[in-house]
Order: C-alpha cells, then sequence, then structure tokens
C-alpha cells in the first residue's frame, strides 16, 4: 500500500505532474501558487525535464504552445491575473488542437486585487476567457488528494481529445497541506502522430496552426463544428461530481473547492439537528453536471449555492438544477474571504 505523504496542494500538483509524463513547464512567478514553479525548478531537473522562468505570463503560454505541438506533456501555473494576460495563448491552443494543462490558484480580484483565495473565476475558466467558439475542460478539486489525483486526469483528458484543461483552485487548497497518497507514475504516454516531429521518408510534413484560411469561406466554419463534436463528446463521457447526502434531501447546497469543504461540515451539523441537507459538488465545473445535479435537486425544497464571489457557479445551478428562480437561494464572499459556517447553517435552518 502507497504510503500518505504530507504535502501542500501546490507542490502536489507539482509532483502528480511529474508522474502524469509532463517534461515541460514554463511559467512566471505569482502568489498564491509559487509554490508549483518553485518545486517544479528542483524536480524537473531530477527526471531530465525542462522548467524555464518565464518573461512573462505570454510568453510562458506560447512556450507552452510550442512545447505540446513538438508532442510532450507541457504545464504551466498561475493565478488570477496572470491566467487574464494567458487568454489570447489558451483560445490559440483550442484552434490548434494543442493539449496542455493550465493551473489557475485563484485569488481575490479584480485586477491584481490581493493574494487570499477565491473563486472569482469561475466565468472566465467555463466561459473561455479568448476569442472564437471554443470550450476549456475546467476541473475543481476539493483536497489536495484530489488536486494531486485530477492533475494526473487533466493530461490523460488533454490528450485524449487535444484540448486545454485548466485544474482551478483557489489560494487556499494550494497553500493547504494534507495527508496525499501520490499517483502510480504513468508508464507509457499515449503516440501522437499528429505532432511536428519532422518529416522522414515514413512520415509526412504536419502543419499546426490556428489560422483557418481554405479555399472557400466555410473552412472555419467545418474546423469548429469539428471541435464542437469533440466537445460533445468530452460532455457526454468526462463529467465528475459528487453527492453527498442528497438523495432524500430537503435542502441542497452546491459549491466547489474550498466553500464545498464548508458545505459539507454544515450538512454534517444540519444531520445531526434532524435537518435533511445534502451537499452537491460540481468537480467539473466544464462539461458541468447538468443531469446530475438535476437529479441531485429534483426533490429539495431549496437550494443554496455558496461560492467565493458574488455569485457565478450560482447561475449554472440556476439553470441546470431544475428549479424555479425563487426555490435557489445564494450566499457569497467576495475578496478573499472564505464562506461563514455559521452564515450557512443560519440560512438552511431559515429555510425550514
Amino acid at each position: 500500500m502507497s504510503k500518505k505523504i504530507l504535502m501542500k496542494g501546490n507542490e502536489a500538483i507539482g509532483e502528480a505532474a511529474v508522474l502524469a509524463g509532463c517534461r515541460y513547464y514554463f511559467a512566471y512567478p505569482i502568489t498564491p501558487q509559487n509554490e508549483i514553479p518553485a518545486y517544479m525548478s528542483k524536480r524537473l531537473p531530477q527526471v531530465g525535464g525542462t522548467f524555464l522562468q518565464a518573461e512573462s505570463e505570454i510568453a510562458a503560454v506560447n512556450m507552452v504552445m510550442g512545447a505540446s505541438a513538438s508532442g510532450a506533456r507541457v504545464m504551466t501555473s498561475s493565478s488570477s491575473p496572470g491566467i487574464s494576460l494567458k487568454q489570447e495563448g489558451i483560445s490559440y491552443l483550442s484552434g490548434a488542437q494543442l493539449p496542455a494543462v493550465i493551473v489557475n490558484m485563484m485569488r481575490g480580484g479584480p485586477g491584481l486585487g490581493n493574494i487570499a483565495g477565491a473563486q472569482g473565476d469561475y466565468f472566465q475558466a467555463t466561459r473561455g476567457g479568448g476569442n472564437g467558439d471554443y470550450h476549456v475542460v475546467v476541473i475543481a478539486p476539493g483536497t489536495v488528494q484530489e488536486l494531486a489525483d485530477y492533475t494526473v486526469k487533466a493530461f490523460e483528458i488533454a490528450d485524449k481529445y487535444r484540448v486545454v484543461v485548466m485544474i482551478l483552485g483557489d489560494g487556499y487548497l494550494g497553500q493547504m497541506a494534507e495527508p496525499c497518497v501520490l499517483p502510480e507514475a504513468v508508464a507509457d504516454l499515449p503516440a501522437k502522430p499528429w505532432a511536428l516531429t519532422g518529416k522522414t521518408p515514413d512520415r509526412e510534413a504536419h502543419i499546426i496552426a490556428s489560422l483557418k484560411l481554405g479555399k472557400d469561406d466555410a473552412y472555419l466554419s467545418r474546423h469548429v463544428r469539428a471541435l464542437e463534436e469533440n466537445y460533445k463528446k468530452i460532455a457526454s463521457s468526462e463529467v465528475i461530481y459528487e453527492n453527498y447526502l442528497c438523495d432524500d434531501a430537503d435542502f441542497v447546497l452546491c459549491a466547489y473547492g474550498t466553500s464545498a469543504r464548508v458545505c459539507k461540515k454544515a450538512v454534517k451539523i444540519l444531520r445531526s439537528e434532524g435537518i435533511k441537507a445534502g451537499l452537491f459538488r460540481p468537480v467539473t465545473l466544464w462539461p458541468f453536471p447538468e443531469n446530475e445535479i438535476e437529479a441531485a435537486c429534483g426533490k429539495a425544497k431549496k437550494v443554496l449555492a455558496v461560492e467565493m464571489s458574488l455569485g457565478q457557479m450560482v447561475q449554472d445551478v440556476r439553470l441546470y438544477s431544475g428549479k424555479r428562480k425563487n426555490e435557489v437561494d445564494f450566499y457569497g464572499e467576495p475578496g478573499g474571504i472564505i464562506p461563514k459556517l455559521d452564515v450557512i447553517l443560519e440560512k438552511v435552518r431559515s429555510y425550514v
């Protein structure tokens, strides 16, 4: 049996990426994710990999593009303002169908904001912060163990579908330390016949670009429709969620990341008081667990969305839970404040 190791969340991401076969990492420092580049700067040289601190977030994401085009497993990480600077590159990666893993340890915003953990980047991540019709697969872990496990999963999804996968955490998850069982090292990486590895007698030259100018006006339209078919496959196969005591719940809390940790504690307390509460936690924020949240909330009298923001995920809860707008309440704390357990408890008690 594998031993549990006490690891900080950011470091668990770094080690899991190495175990997943990532050998290229390009980034620019920003709090509260700086432990990831610090860890990778020491760890990658030990396995023959390449660490490079780029001159900017924009440079880093373009380096990711080059490494991915060559067929490598590659990762970058940042926090909210830095992810904003990477958006053009993320759109280019998506248009060129280049797999990559991007970590966003969210901090308070807008603008430079502060360095405390927050969840104000939900819209940016799930709606696509760059131009054009594309999606980024968004995975929101809730523990250090999940940060490790879903980092490996992120590389698998990225390569399988040739998409960008974002690990969306908050600064508190990145900074906390918990016991973690590291995943097994990936032995065999998938073949990438599309990669740019040079023309040989047995291999045709490839061109990878996000510029899609064809012989007719519909060339780009056909490409975008092909991307959409790929996204439909992801939506039907890669949804991840947690249903905690929702089957008989009169009141369902909906939350992700650190907010969900507080909500799970609230559910346990409410259950001890005889109040049937449950927690629905989406792990994939895109694709959002649309059918699953409707099933979890269908019998509930009231749904409460809890976020470390002024309300972003709540829009998807209202859209997909099958509840009328007045049946979905919201409680949020912006600016790096963790939702308060007492407030959640009092809200649910007021519904009884």
